[in-house]
């Protein structure tokens, strides 16, 4: 199990910088394509002897860019996915701000308790909208909607979708590993970022370089 769980770890992390990459790659494309014609045009009104050419290209240029009407859709949708993926990867790496101020005044046991009612919700809720999403999703199997200007390429929107209930059942496990870690005693609170300790730490390495 705990083989599978650093397979997992790593696939999360790539899943996650492939979906950035992507994202990237494809705005920065459409966006070269769509200025990029414009220098064609100009150097075919100063250049008579290759005007043709150069206009040919631009032509090219700008219909390569009307083609990728569907960019916008997918760089949405993979957006949506980074999102929904990235929260269980959030809790894994402590990646929530928490505001626990008041919290850490109490003493260990009273945190720890606090942590327990706190992670019995945080379950509740990731579970009560995963279950809910799938619902909806299933619905949308049902209807073989197409997703916007992604419906031709055979994409419909339940695959978009989809990602919602796969997400919150994913940050369900994280959760449900945290309350176990915390009836373990390995820890007392949800293990989320301490804003204020960051920026001490920062602070304190500014002022020893």
């Amino acid at each position: 199990m705990n083989a599978f769980w650093r397979v997992w770890n790593h696939f999360e992390e790539a899943f996650i910088a492939f979906l950035l990459g992507t994202m990237t790659l494809v705005t920065f494309v459409y966006v070269v394509l769509n200025n990029l014609y414009t220098l064609f045009y100009n150097w075919g009104d100063r250049w008579e002897g290759g005007s043709d050419i150069l206009f040919a290209i631009g032509d090219f240029i700008i219909g390569l860019a009307q083609d990728m009407t569907w960019s916008s859709s997918l760089t949405k949708a993979l957006f949506g996915w980074l999102i929904f993926f990235g929260l269980a990867y959030g809790v894994r790496t402590a990646g929530h701000i928490g505001v626990d101020a008041l919290v850490k005044l109490a003493s260990k046991p009273v945190q720890r308790i606090i942590g327990i009612i706190a992670v019995l919700c945080c379950l509740g809720y990731a579970g009560l909208i995963a279950v809910a999403s799938f619902d909806w999703v299933y619905v949308l199997f049902q209807a073989g909607i197409g997703a916007e200007d992604l419906g031709h390429y055979g994409v419909q929107q339940w695959m978009v979708a989809g990602i919602v209930p796969f997400g919150y059942a994913m940050v369900f496990i994280r959760f449900f590993e945290i309350f176990v870690r915390i009836l373990r005693g390995e820890q007392t609170g949800l293990g989320l970022a301490d804003e204020a300790a960051e920026a001490m730490k920062l602070s304190k390495q500014e002022e020893n370089t």
